[in-house]
């Protein structure tokens, strides 16, 4: 009897470390793939260009480690560093439970204007435009642009022309006359154009500005390519080459000069051959 309960006894302590065994392994498989998370603050309701960020509509949610955005705030000193205003200003639209990134609001306390947009050295610069030279309206801030300018140029001393250059490439636009808001779709005849330039660019574009005339050239949003050197002149464009007219030799004429009283003459002779 006594050897009966034994082996009841190891059979049931067999079957409880084997539950056991299939237990844990189905609690180490749950853990393989659990997802790690961690706190980011994101909107809680939609927010357009211009609104304030304020503790009133930011909240703290958990999101995948692995996928946290780049430029996401994970704390209130991140977000709202001590000293400064307690508010963000949007840059670009929102909607509601999205992540608040650092591209899409201003510095703590700052509002939504031109020098927002600013990348460290550089400056901003002003470009009059019109229908035709502002790619008839369909310019929006945040699009990159190449800069022709057209003006009296000269190949040589004498000759003086019309000439087209391509002079700055891939020159950012932050805003279309007074508005910097990068979600602008509408089409809008504008008569400024600031874009963002390094103050080497900005000295370029003022002389071309006072000495003829610009006119900007939409880059594609995809296209990540640098424009070579173009320079265009009249005869280019008409296909009219110019011919080089060589000067004709003049003969070597030598002379010995010679006074009679007060009289000065020349006279020809054989010029040396050496």
């Amino acid at each position: 009897m006594g050897v009966g309960l034994a082996g009841f006894a190891v059979y049931m302590a067999r079957d409880y470390i084997g539950n056991y065994q299939a237990a844990l392994e189905q609690e180490r498989a749950a853990r393989a793939q659990m997802v790690q998370t961690a706190e980011i603050y994101v909107v809680k309701e939609s927010v357009a260009y211009g609104d304030r960020i304020t503790d009133e509509n930011i909240r703290l949610t958990r999101f995948p480690v692995d996928a946290i955005p780049e430029g996401a705030f994970k704390t209130e000193e991140e977000l709202f560093p001590q000293g400064e205003k307690r508010y963000r200003t949007v840059l670009r639209a929102m909607e509601k439970d999205e992540a608040l990134l650092a591209v899409k609001v201003t510095e703590a306390g700052a509002d939504a204007g031109v020098a927002a947009r600013l990348a460290s050295g550089m400056r901003a610069f002003a470009i009059r435009v019109d229908v035709a030279s502002g790619v008839s309206g369909f310019l929006r801030p945040g699009d990159k642009v190449d800069i022709y300018w057209t003006g009296r140029g000269s190949s040589d001393s004498v000759t003086s022309q019309e000439v087209t250059k391509l002079i700055q490439t891939n020159i950012r636009i932050i805003a279309i006359d007074q508005m910097a808001d990068t979600d602008r779709t509408a089409p809008t005849v504008a008569r400024t154009v600031t874009i963002e330039a390094t103050p080497e660019q900005v000295a370029a574009l003022a002389q071309a500005q006072a000495t003829g005339r610009m006119a900007l050239s939409l880059v594609g949003a995809q296209d990540d390519t640098v424009a070579e050197a173009v320079e265009i002149d009249q005869n280019t464009l008409l296909g009219i080459e110019t011919a080089e007219v060589e000067a004709p030799v003049r003969e070597k004429v030598c002379t010995i000069r010679t006074r009679k009283g007060a009289e000065t003459v020349e006279v020809p002779v054989p010029c040396p051959t050496n």
